[in-house]
């Protein structure tokens, strides 16, 4: 193992991890990237899986690898642990401003937003011209974990990045 990274120099390599579906944030800016061990020549990164099934997790996982192995790190363990679960609260404020950015409304407060429980509509902005005027179209968007809307002044339609 190259020994002269620490874990954190290792932790900052790693943040250089794009997420596979959405390449403006890294792993580290989504919350999943969650510890560096050490261990002799073993280095052990753990992830946090923002859904179970999340299908970017085997990406991911193999993206570390080959990340390591570029800097000479040979023994490469990656451990998903579930607990505690990942929340959208651990989305990093500059990330949930480059989701915007891409076009991608993010998490509108946390994940203790209980209106949903209330029958009251998320009141979203519209990421690509700002109104607030929106409606939800479906649950589901590109991927599970992002509901589809559309803006009523622009017309434009976007993905939500769902609270967790």
């Amino acid at each position: 193992m190259n020994s002269i990274l620490n874990k954190q120099e290792i932790y900052n390599i790693l943040s250089e991890i794009p997420d596979p579906e959405i390449p403006v944030i890294n792993i580290n800016e989504l919350g999943i990237l969650r510890e560096v061990k050490l261990d002799g020549d073993l280095c052990t990164v753990v992830i946090t899986p923002t859904y179970s099934g999340c299908p970017a997790m085997k990406v991911i996982e193999d993206d570390i690898k080959i990340k390591l192995k570029e800097i000479g790190i040979e023994n490469v363990k990656v451990e998903l642990v579930y607990s505690p679960a990942w929340t959208t609260d651990w989305i990093s404020e500059t990330a949930k401003e480059k989701l915007r950015v891409y076009g991608i409304a993010p998490p509108d407060h946390s994940s203790v937003d209980k209106k949903v429980l209330l029958g009251k509509p998320r009141e979203l902005k519209c990421p690509l011209c700002g109104s607030s005027h929106t409606e939800m179209i479906s649950q589901f968007g590109s991927t599970a974990c992002k509901a589809l809307y559309r803006c009523l002044d622009c017309k434009e339609p976007f993905d939500y990045f769902k609270c967790l």
